[in-house]
């Protein structure tokens, strides 16, 4: 049997990552994760507990990837406004990737994601 998550490799991002939207750090971590699946370029995942969760509204979007399970949706409230789907995040991960569960990825676009 295929495993179904052979083309997705999760490791600890080496250093120190930062996410900023609009004027704000929304989040520093030393224990970011990335995740490179297919072609696709690296994301960067941060563990909630090193993001401004104060700054995320619930969205009422979902999507569903078929190798690792249905997202949920954040907005950032940014001083200029609502930053709408800017945020997401696992909660129930399929298997093979659940290292990403309890962690939040971050729009390019939306939200600026660097190493520092």
């Amino acid at each position: 049997m295929n495993n179904m998550n052979d083309h997705i490799t999760i490791r600890k991002a080496s250093g120190t990552w930062v996410v900023r939207a609009g004027d704000a750090v929304l989040a520093e971590s030393k224990e970011a994760l990335e995740l490179v699946e297919g072609e696709y370029p690296p994301v960067i995942y941060f563990p909630r507990a090193d993001v401004a969760m104060e700054f995320l509204e619930t969205s009422p979007k979902s999507s569903h990837c078929p190798h690792k399970g249905d997202a949920n949706y954040y907005g950032i409230e940014a001083q200029s406004g609502l930053i709408a789907d800017a945020v997401w995040s696992y909660e129930h991960p399929l298997e093979g990737v659940e290292a990403i569960k309890g962690y939040l990825g971050f729009m390019p676009g939306k939200a600026t994601v660097e190493q520092l």
